[in-house]
């Protein structure tokens, strides 16, 4: 019996648990031996639905990954003291349940198993391990000297020297330990983030009607959010470019959780017309079937260094629908595939004349023969989960 901790620092209900986490950890439960158990730790905002928490427990307890659900506020002295009792309730789990493995997601889930395993000695593996205190000062969220940055920023320094086996989301990110921590390490691995393709089909996905979308329509999607790590006005300045270029055919479909007042602001910033613009929320099990209506996709996360190292999930799911994709300049390994294949545009700067190159690079794209079976095999070369099957084999056998 092998039972396994796995930490994470995000909301039950957030998209990183959805699509970044339970996936790899229903891989993870398949190499276990008969009758493990899996513990999942979930920090959540106090105002979350009890109701959806429960029906959420009771959904992963079916498939052996038991929910341990823990309050979040905002770095600072409360939180502080949440963590303390986080630590003292889980070091309880541990001896209890008889913890094995302490198997954490990112580096601040990894701060907390760092502590943990230094407590009780058993063994860490950090899971998608990627910069982050580092990314969130060269996006503008942390200052430099802020007590957050400081303080993650040396846990990710501890927790990679306490590890017994690290995955990284990239292969350049050996480079980037080595170079920011002065650490070389070993019993590493590499699984990009990965993409259902048989959920992301474009042959199969059943294709959503939307009323005022034209049938010939030219359909820029963008999955995701604005701010923080992601590009906010520039976004909607690419759209008035791209709505000069194809003039009423162009429509853009956002599948976001922002509000319409939010998305009108940003519209009324950039002078874009709100009208070609459709905005909806909806379940990861139904993003593809709203995707199969686009013509190509973007990725709009900020072009700073550390953004070199970690690896979007949204990009895996626009190459598994066949679509052609618009990048800011060197995300991940992603901008390099785009350039390579062909298979997008790249944007070297935020201006007008680069987002009219995109344009125009897309515009002769959508003429290209067999180009979303070629885009189709990108993902399936790329961003297969056979790749983290692979990761999770050795690991755990």
């Amino acid at each position: 019996m092998k039972n396994i901790l796995v930490v994470t620092y995000w909301s039950f209900d957030s998209p990183l648990i959805t699509t970044y986490t339970l996936p790899y950890v229903q891989i993870i439960n398949e190499q276990l031996e008969t009758g493990s158990k899996i513990y999942l730790v979930t920090i959540s905002p106090k105002n979350k639905s009890s109701r959806e928490l429960a029906e959420f427990k009771e959904k992963l307890s079916r498939q052996n990954i038991h929910v341990l659900n823990y309050s979040y506020q905002s770095f600072g002295f409360v939180m502080s003291m949440r963590i303390i009792h986080l630590l003292a309730n889980l070091i309880s789990v541990i001896v209890k349940s008889k913890i094995k493995v302490i198997h954490c997601w990112c580096t601040p889930g990894g701060a907390i198993g760092y502590l943990l395993s230094k407590i009780t000695g058993r063994p860490l593996i950090l899971d998608s391990f990627e910069p982050h205190a580092e990314s969130m000062v060269e996006s503008g969220t942390w200052k430099k000297n802020s007590v957050a940055n400081r303080v993650l920023f040396s846990l990710e320094k501890k927790q990679l020297l306490k590890a017994k086996a690290v995955i990284y989301t990239t292969e350049t990110m050996p480079e980037y330990v080595k170079d920011t921590y002065g650490i070389v390490k070993e019993n590493t691995f590499v699984k990009p983030a990965c993409v259902d393709l048989a959920l992301f089909d474009p042959y199969s996905a059943r294709v959503h009607e939307i009323e005022n979308f034209k049938a010939d329509a030219i359909v820029c999607v963008y999955a995701g959010k604005f701010g923080d790590m992601y590009l906010e006005k520039e976004v909607f300045d690419f759209f008035v470019v791209a709505a000069r270029f194809w003039g009423s055919r162009f429509q853009v479909l956002l599948l976001t959780n922002h509000t319409h007042d939010e998305i009108e602001s940003y519209c009324k910033l950039s002078g874009f017309d709100k009208s070609r613009l459709v905005q909806l929320y909806v379940p990861h099990d139904k993003v593809a079937s709203y995707m199969s209506l686009a013509t190509f996709g973007i990725c709009p996360i900020k072009p700073i260094p550390a953004k070199k190292y970690c690896t979007p999930i949204k990009n895996g799911e626009y190459w598994a629908m066949g679509l052609p994709v618009v990048i800011t300049k060197n995300i991940s390994v992603d901008s390099d595939i785009i350039s390579k294949e062909d298979i997008g545009y790249v944007l070297q700067a935020l201006n007008e004349d680069e987002y009219l190159k995109a344009v125009q690079k897309i515009n002769s794209l959508m003429s290209a023969p067999g180009l979303k079976e070629k885009i189709r095999q990108v993902a399936i070369d790329t961003r297969s989960f056979t790749i983290a099957e692979s990761v999770y084999r050795q690991i755990y056998e």
